[in-house]
Protein backbone atom coordinates (compact mmCIF):
# COMPACT_ATOMS: atom_id res chain seq x y z
CA UNK A 1 0.00 0.00 0.00
CA UNK A 2 1.38 3.08 -0.75
CA UNK A 3 0.04 6.35 1.47
CA UNK A 4 0.27 9.86 -0.20
CA UNK A 5 -0.69 11.92 2.35
CA UNK A 6 0.58 15.30 0.50
CA UNK A 7 -1.51 14.44 -2.71
CA UNK A 8 -4.36 14.64 -0.66
CA UNK A 9 -3.34 17.40 1.13
CA UNK A 10 -2.96 19.22 -2.47
CA UNK A 11 -6.81 17.69 -2.83
CA UNK A 12 -8.13 18.76 0.25
CA UNK A 13 -6.58 22.94 -0.61
CA UNK A 14 -8.63 22.43 -4.11
CA UNK A 15 -11.69 21.25 -2.30
CA UNK A 16 -11.22 24.39 0.38
CA UNK A 17 -11.23 27.04 -2.04
CA UNK A 18 -14.42 26.03 -3.56
CA UNK A 19 -17.24 27.54 -1.68
CA UNK A 20 -19.97 24.77 -0.97
CA UNK A 21 -22.63 25.75 2.11
CA UNK A 22 -25.41 23.34 2.16
CA UNK A 23 -28.25 23.70 -0.16
CA UNK A 24 -25.46 24.88 -3.03
CA UNK A 25 -22.86 22.70 -3.32
CA UNK A 26 -23.06 21.70 -7.24
CA UNK A 27 -19.81 23.60 -8.02
CA UNK A 28 -17.96 21.84 -5.89
CA UNK A 29 -19.86 17.95 -7.22
CA UNK A 30 -18.90 18.92 -10.57
CA UNK A 31 -15.54 20.02 -9.65
CA UNK A 32 -15.35 15.92 -8.03
CA UNK A 33 -16.96 14.64 -11.21
CA UNK A 34 -14.62 15.95 -13.30
CA UNK A 35 -11.65 14.37 -10.84
CA UNK A 36 -13.40 11.15 -10.38
CA UNK A 37 -14.12 10.96 -14.25
CA UNK A 38 -10.50 11.92 -15.37
CA UNK A 39 -9.65 8.60 -13.28
CA UNK A 40 -11.72 6.88 -16.04
CA UNK A 41 -14.57 5.81 -12.62
CA UNK A 42 -18.17 6.04 -13.64
CA UNK A 43 -20.14 9.03 -11.17
CA UNK A 44 -23.39 8.40 -10.46
CA UNK A 45 -25.75 11.22 -9.48
CA UNK A 46 -28.93 11.49 -7.05
CA UNK A 47 -31.36 13.58 -7.12
CA UNK A 48 -30.79 15.30 -3.91
CA UNK A 49 -26.75 16.23 -5.66
CA UNK A 50 -24.78 13.46 -3.88
CA UNK A 51 -22.75 11.72 -6.15
CA UNK A 52 -22.05 7.76 -5.78
CA UNK A 53 -18.74 5.62 -7.26
CA UNK A 54 -19.70 2.31 -7.17
CA UNK A 55 -15.93 0.21 -7.18
CA UNK A 56 -16.87 -3.76 -7.96
CA UNK A 57 -15.29 -6.53 -5.39
CA UNK A 58 -15.00 -10.32 -5.33
CA UNK A 59 -18.21 -10.74 -3.37
CA UNK A 60 -21.21 -8.98 -5.15
CA UNK A 61 -23.78 -10.12 -2.27
CA UNK A 62 -22.59 -8.59 0.44
CA UNK A 63 -21.38 -4.61 -0.77
CA UNK A 64 -20.20 -2.27 1.64
CA UNK A 65 -20.68 1.95 1.41
CA UNK A 66 -18.20 4.58 2.53
CA UNK A 67 -19.25 8.21 2.82
CA UNK A 68 -18.10 12.06 3.52
CA UNK A 69 -19.95 15.28 3.09
CA UNK A 70 -18.50 17.85 1.33
CA UNK A 71 -21.55 20.98 2.10
CA UNK A 72 -20.12 22.85 5.06
CA UNK A 73 -21.57 25.66 7.15
CA UNK A 74 -22.76 28.63 5.30
CA UNK A 75 -25.90 31.23 6.07
CA UNK A 76 -28.73 32.73 3.50
CA UNK A 77 -29.37 36.46 3.84
CA UNK A 78 -32.80 36.70 6.24
CA UNK A 79 -33.54 40.30 5.43
CA UNK A 80 -32.17 43.05 3.46
CA UNK A 81 -31.75 45.98 6.41
CA UNK A 82 -32.58 49.41 5.70
CA UNK A 83 -28.91 50.17 6.13
CA UNK A 84 -28.27 48.37 3.39
CA UNK A 85 -26.57 45.46 5.30
CA UNK A 86 -27.43 42.20 5.19
CA UNK A 87 -29.35 39.71 8.11
CA UNK A 88 -27.95 36.20 7.99
CA UNK A 89 -30.03 33.11 8.84
CA UNK A 90 -27.31 29.84 9.43
CA UNK A 91 -27.26 27.38 7.68
CA UNK A 92 -25.63 24.28 10.00
CA UNK A 93 -25.03 23.85 13.62
CA UNK A 94 -22.64 26.40 14.83
CA UNK A 95 -22.66 29.86 16.60
CA UNK A 96 -22.50 33.68 15.37
CA UNK A 97 -19.43 33.54 17.23
CA UNK A 98 -17.54 31.94 15.21
CA UNK A 99 -17.87 33.99 12.71
CA UNK A 100 -17.64 37.33 13.65
CA UNK A 101 -15.24 39.08 11.43
CA UNK A 102 -14.79 36.21 8.99
CA UNK A 103 -14.74 37.57 5.16
CA UNK A 104 -17.50 35.69 3.33
CA UNK A 105 -19.24 35.95 -0.48
CA UNK A 106 -22.55 36.78 -1.57
CA UNK A 107 -24.04 34.72 -4.71
CA UNK A 108 -26.94 35.97 -6.03
CA UNK A 109 -29.66 34.28 -7.73
CA UNK A 110 -28.12 35.67 -11.10
CA UNK A 111 -24.65 33.81 -10.00
CA UNK A 112 -22.93 37.41 -9.63
CA UNK A 113 -21.12 37.69 -6.59
CA UNK A 114 -20.21 40.33 -3.76
CA UNK A 115 -18.14 40.53 -0.88
CA UNK A 116 -18.27 41.16 2.61
CA UNK A 117 -17.24 41.17 6.24
CA UNK A 118 -19.75 39.75 9.21
CA UNK A 119 -19.56 41.92 12.05
CA UNK A 120 -21.55 43.30 15.44
CA UNK A 121 -23.92 45.96 14.16
CA UNK A 122 -22.12 47.32 17.29
CA UNK A 123 -18.99 46.98 16.17
CA UNK A 124 -17.30 50.45 16.39
CA UNK A 125 -16.03 50.86 20.27
CA UNK A 126 -15.60 54.13 20.12
CA UNK A 127 -19.96 54.29 19.64
CA UNK A 128 -21.30 51.80 21.52
CA UNK A 129 -20.39 51.10 24.95
CA UNK A 130 -22.13 47.46 24.25
CA UNK A 131 -19.58 46.48 21.72
CA UNK A 132 -18.29 44.03 23.67
CA UNK A 133 -21.50 42.68 25.93
CA UNK A 134 -23.89 42.81 23.40
CA UNK A 135 -24.97 39.25 22.48
CA UNK A 136 -23.65 37.74 19.16
CA UNK A 137 -27.09 36.82 18.31
CA UNK A 138 -29.52 36.94 14.44
CA UNK A 139 -30.83 40.67 15.78
CA UNK A 140 -27.13 42.20 16.13
CA UNK A 141 -24.85 40.53 13.73
CA UNK A 142 -25.10 41.24 9.75
CA UNK A 143 -22.92 41.92 6.61
CA UNK A 144 -20.94 44.98 5.94
CA UNK A 145 -21.03 44.53 1.96
CA UNK A 146 -17.94 45.91 0.06
CA UNK A 147 -20.26 48.37 -2.18
CA UNK A 148 -21.26 51.51 -1.46
CA UNK A 149 -24.30 50.90 -0.57
CA UNK A 150 -26.02 52.71 2.59
CA UNK A 151 -30.01 51.65 1.92
CA UNK A 152 -31.65 48.23 1.24
CA UNK A 153 -32.94 49.77 -1.99
CA UNK A 154 -29.08 50.36 -2.92
CA UNK A 155 -28.29 46.92 -1.55
CA UNK A 156 -30.98 45.51 -3.71
CA UNK A 157 -30.01 46.99 -6.95
CA UNK A 158 -27.06 44.95 -7.00
CA UNK A 159 -29.21 41.97 -7.39
CA UNK A 160 -28.67 40.63 -3.88
CA UNK A 161 -32.09 39.26 -1.82
CA UNK A 162 -33.49 37.15 0.99
CA UNK A 163 -32.69 34.07 0.46
CA UNK A 164 -29.01 34.19 -1.45
CA UNK A 165 -26.15 32.35 -0.17
CA UNK A 166 -23.30 33.62 1.71
CA UNK A 167 -20.36 31.14 1.84
CA UNK A 168 -17.24 32.18 4.43
CA UNK A 169 -13.60 32.32 3.12
CA UNK A 170 -11.69 29.22 3.89
CA UNK A 171 -8.29 31.17 4.74
CA UNK A 172 -6.65 27.57 4.49
CA UNK A 173 -3.10 27.36 5.21
CA UNK A 174 -0.75 25.06 5.90
CA UNK A 175 1.98 25.72 9.23
CA UNK A 176 4.75 22.57 8.98
CA UNK A 177 2.24 19.79 9.08
CA UNK A 178 -0.70 21.22 10.86
CA UNK A 179 -3.34 22.43 8.33
CA UNK A 180 -5.60 25.23 9.17
CA UNK A 181 -8.54 26.01 7.50
CA UNK A 182 -12.66 26.27 8.11
CA UNK A 183 -14.68 23.49 6.42
CA UNK A 184 -11.77 20.66 6.89
CA UNK A 185 -15.16 19.17 8.62
CA UNK A 186 -15.74 17.19 6.30
CA UNK A 187 -13.70 18.07 2.98
CA UNK A 188 -10.49 16.19 4.48
CA UNK A 189 -12.27 13.21 4.34
CA UNK A 190 -13.55 13.87 1.32
CA UNK A 191 -9.99 14.35 0.20
CA UNK A 192 -9.02 11.06 1.67
CA UNK A 193 -11.94 9.41 -0.66
CA UNK A 194 -11.10 10.65 -3.60
CA UNK A 195 -7.17 9.94 -3.36
CA UNK A 196 -8.26 6.10 -1.71
CA UNK A 197 -10.52 5.98 -5.48
CA UNK A 198 -7.32 7.09 -6.82
CA UNK A 199 -4.88 4.51 -5.58
CA UNK A 200 -7.10 1.68 -6.36
CA UNK A 201 -7.13 2.69 -10.07
CA UNK A 202 -3.59 3.19 -10.21
CA UNK A 203 -3.06 -0.35 -8.67
CA UNK A 204 -5.89 -2.10 -10.01
CA UNK A 205 -6.64 -4.17 -6.49
CA UNK A 206 -9.52 -5.90 -6.64
CA UNK A 207 -11.54 -5.12 -3.27
CA UNK A 208 -13.04 -8.12 -1.16
CA UNK A 209 -16.58 -6.68 -1.77
CA UNK A 210 -18.25 -4.91 -4.23
CA UNK A 211 -18.03 -1.07 -2.20
CA UNK A 212 -19.69 2.04 -3.08
CA UNK A 213 -18.09 5.65 -2.37
CA UNK A 214 -20.61 8.50 -1.41
CA UNK A 215 -20.00 11.42 -1.07
CA UNK A 216 -23.08 13.70 0.07
CA UNK A 217 -24.31 17.49 0.44
CA UNK A 218 -26.56 17.42 3.06
CA UNK A 219 -24.79 16.35 6.07
CA UNK A 220 -24.73 19.72 7.97
CA UNK A 221 -28.80 19.64 8.45
CA UNK A 222 -29.01 15.80 8.80
CA UNK A 223 -29.67 13.97 6.20
CA UNK A 224 -26.78 13.83 3.39
CA UNK A 225 -26.54 10.08 3.48
CA UNK A 226 -29.25 8.43 4.65
CA UNK A 227 -30.97 7.52 1.20
CA UNK A 228 -29.59 5.88 -2.29
CA UNK A 229 -27.83 3.09 -0.04
CA UNK A 230 -28.31 -0.19 -2.15
CA UNK A 231 -29.95 -3.07 -0.80
CA UNK A 232 -26.89 -4.92 -1.01
CA UNK A 233 -25.19 -2.89 1.43
CA UNK A 234 -24.44 -4.04 4.99
CA UNK A 235 -21.96 -2.37 5.97
CA UNK A 236 -21.57 1.80 6.19
CA UNK A 237 -18.55 3.78 7.46
CA UNK A 238 -18.79 7.29 7.30
CA UNK A 239 -15.63 9.06 7.31
CA UNK A 240 -16.07 12.67 9.16
CA UNK A 241 -14.09 14.72 11.56
CA UNK A 242 -13.26 13.54 15.37
CA UNK A 243 -14.47 15.86 17.67
CA UNK A 244 -11.96 17.64 20.35
CA UNK A 245 -11.99 19.11 23.68
CA UNK A 246 -12.32 18.25 27.45
CA UNK A 247 -13.00 15.04 28.27
CA UNK A 248 -12.16 13.73 24.93
CA UNK A 249 -9.46 11.17 23.72
CA UNK A 250 -9.17 12.52 20.15
CA UNK A 251 -6.53 14.65 19.24
CA UNK A 252 -4.89 16.07 16.20
CA UNK A 253 -2.45 13.44 15.62
CA UNK A 254 -4.68 10.12 15.38
CA UNK A 255 -7.93 8.52 13.24
CA UNK A 256 -10.78 8.61 15.76
CA UNK A 257 -13.15 5.90 16.00
CA UNK A 258 -16.55 6.70 17.49
CA UNK A 259 -18.27 4.88 19.52
CA UNK A 260 -21.40 6.79 20.04
CA UNK A 261 -22.68 10.57 19.38
CA UNK A 262 -25.34 12.28 20.23
CA UNK A 263 -27.49 9.51 18.00
CA UNK A 264 -26.49 6.78 20.55
CA UNK A 265 -23.82 3.61 20.13
CA UNK A 266 -22.26 2.86 16.89
CA UNK A 267 -22.47 -0.89 15.52
CA UNK A 268 -20.11 -2.53 18.12
CA UNK A 269 -19.15 -5.30 15.90
CA UNK A 270 -17.71 -3.37 13.25
CA UNK A 271 -16.39 -0.90 15.42
CA UNK A 272 -14.11 -3.53 17.12
CA UNK A 273 -13.67 -4.92 13.87
CA UNK A 274 -12.22 -0.87 12.67
CA UNK A 275 -9.75 -1.10 16.44
CA UNK A 276 -8.64 -4.60 15.26
CA UNK A 277 -7.66 -2.87 11.69
CA UNK A 278 -6.03 0.10 13.50
CA UNK A 279 -4.18 -2.17 16.27
CA UNK A 280 -3.00 -4.85 13.71
CA UNK A 281 -1.89 -2.21 10.85
CA UNK A 282 -0.09 0.06 14.18
CA UNK A 283 -1.87 2.98 13.76
CA UNK A 284 -2.19 6.22 15.58
CA UNK A 285 -5.68 5.81 16.85
CA UNK A 286 -8.56 6.57 19.26
CA UNK A 287 -11.70 5.41 20.52
CA UNK A 288 -14.18 8.34 21.26
CA UNK A 289 -17.84 9.54 22.16
CA UNK A 290 -19.18 13.00 20.88
CA UNK A 291 -21.75 14.39 22.87
CA UNK A 292 -22.86 16.52 20.24
CA UNK A 293 -22.59 14.90 17.11
CA UNK A 294 -24.52 13.54 14.54
CA UNK A 295 -23.07 11.56 11.26
CA UNK A 296 -24.67 10.52 7.65
CA UNK A 297 -24.53 6.70 9.32
CA UNK A 298 -26.46 7.50 12.07
CA UNK A 299 -28.71 10.05 9.70
CA UNK A 300 -28.96 6.14 7.44
CA UNK A 301 -29.77 4.66 10.90
CA UNK A 302 -32.42 6.97 11.75
CA UNK A 303 -34.41 6.47 8.20
CA UNK A 304 -34.03 2.82 8.40
CA UNK A 305 -31.46 1.28 6.74
CA UNK A 306 -30.79 -2.07 7.70
CA UNK A 307 -26.73 -2.12 8.05
CA UNK A 308 -24.18 -2.07 10.30
CA UNK A 309 -23.02 1.38 10.83
CA UNK A 310 -19.38 3.43 12.16
CA UNK A 311 -18.09 6.21 11.95
CA UNK A 312 -13.97 7.03 11.53
CA UNK A 313 -12.16 10.63 10.83
CA UNK A 314 -9.00 12.62 11.59
CA UNK A 315 -9.07 14.01 14.67
CA UNK A 316 -10.12 18.20 13.93
CA UNK A 317 -9.96 21.00 16.77
CA UNK A 318 -12.03 23.95 16.64
CA UNK A 319 -15.11 22.34 14.72
CA UNK A 320 -17.28 24.34 13.37
CA UNK A 321 -14.77 27.56 13.84
CA UNK A 322 -11.87 28.56 12.09
CA UNK A 323 -10.39 24.49 12.24
CA UNK A 324 -7.08 22.04 12.50
CA UNK A 325 -5.91 19.46 11.79
CA UNK A 326 -2.46 17.53 11.41
CA UNK A 327 -0.57 15.32 8.57
CA UNK A 328 -0.69 12.57 10.94
CA UNK A 329 -4.00 12.22 12.08
CA UNK A 330 -4.88 12.45 7.89
CA UNK A 331 -2.59 9.65 7.19
CA UNK A 332 -3.84 7.50 10.12
CA UNK A 333 -7.08 7.85 8.77
CA UNK A 334 -6.45 7.17 4.63
CA UNK A 335 -4.44 3.82 6.38
CA UNK A 336 -7.96 2.99 8.57
CA UNK A 337 -9.78 3.42 5.42
CA UNK A 338 -7.61 1.14 3.16
CA UNK A 339 -7.12 -1.39 5.95
CA UNK A 340 -11.09 -1.28 6.24
CA UNK A 341 -12.32 -1.89 2.21
CA UNK A 342 -9.49 -4.86 1.92
CA UNK A 343 -10.98 -6.46 5.47
CA UNK A 344 -12.84 -9.43 5.82
CA UNK A 345 -16.46 -8.08 6.88
CA UNK A 346 -17.15 -7.58 10.48
CA UNK A 347 -18.92 -9.77 12.96
CA UNK A 348 -22.65 -9.05 13.77
CA UNK A 349 -22.56 -8.69 17.29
Amino acid sequence: MTITTEKTIATLFELTQIASPTGYTESIMSYITDRLTAMGLTVAPTNKGNRIVTIPGKNNTEQRLLTAHVDTLGAMVKEVKSNGRLALSLVGGFRFNAIEGEYCTITTASGKTYTGTILMHQTTVHVYADAGSAERNAANMEVRIDEKVATAAQTRELGIEVGDFISFDARSTRSGDFIKSRHLDDKVSVAVLIETLGRLVAEQQTLPYTTHFLISNNEEIGYGGNSSIPEEVVEYIAVDMGAIGDGQTSDEYHVSICAKDSSGPYHYGLRQHLVGLAQAQQLAYCVDIYPFYGSDASAAMKAGADVKHGLIGAGIEASHAYERTHKEAITATEQLVWAYIFSPLADNK
